[in-house]
């Protein structure tokens, strides 16, 4: 059902995983991204999203008790978890792995159109060094077989940012380090003071 559904992502949500995988170089983290289907022409629309781990990605108490608190507190305004992003911890691993699916399974029982983003480190690599105004991720949807497949040939006409100058914004949080500000579920286990919502990250 979801293999030709067309995606859209708000620059703050997708500048938020980018910044979280950032902080995390050396490690495989993971988000959850929140959204609707559009009314008029059937795009899921990612509003938001969640940086979860840095950490044990695997652990499942840890993610049911985040997947329960984002679902409630996302309820409320109308929105829900539309999909998840992965970024491995290898620079050069493009390969989904076992979490991701689990986790893509999971979402896409509430949500037949549920993605996965996968982080594209050499399109991040090379973000300063051109004009690409397409997101630094893969879009991976589930076939018919159940099975979740790389979307088109790059995935690149499905998977847009809502806002075109959102790359370049970017790179100027990553100039300024702005990826040290992200709070993941994590940081919140860790310091429940510190709020895995992220309110001030963007103001």
């Amino acid at each position: 059902m979801g293999g030709e559904s067309r995606y859209e992502i708000a620059q703050n949500a997708y500048m938020k995983i980018v910044l979280h995988a950032l902080k995390h170089k050396s490690s495989a983290v993971n988000a959850v991204l929140l959204g609707r289907v559009s009314p008029t022409n059937d795009v899921v629309e990612i509003t938001d999203s969640v940086p979860l781990f840095h950490s044990h990605l695997g652990l499942l108490p840890q993610l049911e008790i985040s997947l329960i608190l984002i679902e409630e507190h996302y309820a409320a305004k109308g929105v829900n978890i539309v999909g998840y992003f992965h970024a491995n911890e290898r620079f050069d691993d493009y390969e989904l792995s076992g979490v991701a699916k689990n986790v893509g399974d999971h979402i896409y029982r509430y949500f037949p159109q549920a993605a996965i983003l996968l982080l594209d480190n050499k399109k991040l690599e090379a973000l300063p060094k051109g004009k690409d105004r397409s997101p630094v991720m893969q879009l991976y949807t589930r076939d018919s077989s159940k099975n979740w497949k790389l979307a088109g040939g790059e995935g690149s006409s499905q998977l847009v940012i809502k806002e075109p100058s959102a790359n370049a914004v970017l790179l100027d949080h990553i100039s300024t380090e702005k990826w040290q500000d992200v709070v993941d579920f994590d940081d919140h286990l860790d310091d429940i003071s510190k709020d895995w919502l992220n309110p001030e990250l963007f103001k």
